[in-house]
Parts: structure tokens; C-alpha cells; sequence
């Protein structure tokens, strides 16, 4: 189940709950002060590498192909 982040009008608090896709937009009781008061917001995330060594993350493909084969050989085959 994915979880999904809310605010509360009522008390400013932002909360998470896991919760159902179909029920994502449903209404949510505040885990702070209870109030129904409250919205789904977007939930912002970021991907990397889990050692937090710069030199384990993937470079970026290039943005022009080459034509044909795999975007100037990021992919390793060296076209």
C-alpha cells in the first residue's frame, strides 16, 4: 500500500498514512489534533545511490543517439 502525505488546516501539521490508492483523496482525520480538515499533498521524493558515494550513481544518457544504437555508448557496447 503506498503512503501518501496530508496537511491539516486546522493545526498546520503535515501527517502520513498508508492507505489504498482508491482512498488517496478520501477524507483523513489529522493525526495531530484530529480534525477532518485536511488535504492530500504532493509528496516529493528522490532517487540516488543508498552507499552516498557520488561515484556509484548513474551518469545521465546523453541527450542526442547517434542513430540507431544505444545513445553513444553509455550502455557500455562503444558503437
Amino acid at each position: 500500500m503506498p503512503i501518501y502525505e496530508y496537511y491539516c488546516a486546522e493545526c498546520h501539521t503535515k501527517f502520513e498514512a498508508r492507505r489504498p490508492m482508491a482512498k488517496a483523496d478520501d477524507a483523513i482525520q489529522c493525526k495531530q489534533c484530529e480534525s477532518m480538515r485536511t488535504s492530500r499533498v504532493l509528496s516529493l521524493f528522490a532517487v540516488g545511490a543508498s552507499s552516498g558515494s557520488a561515484s556509484s550513481s548513474a551518469a545521465p544518457a546523453p541527450s542526442s543517439g547517434g542513430g540507431g544504437h544505444c545513445c553513444g555508448g553509455a550502455c557500455g557496447c562503444h558503437h
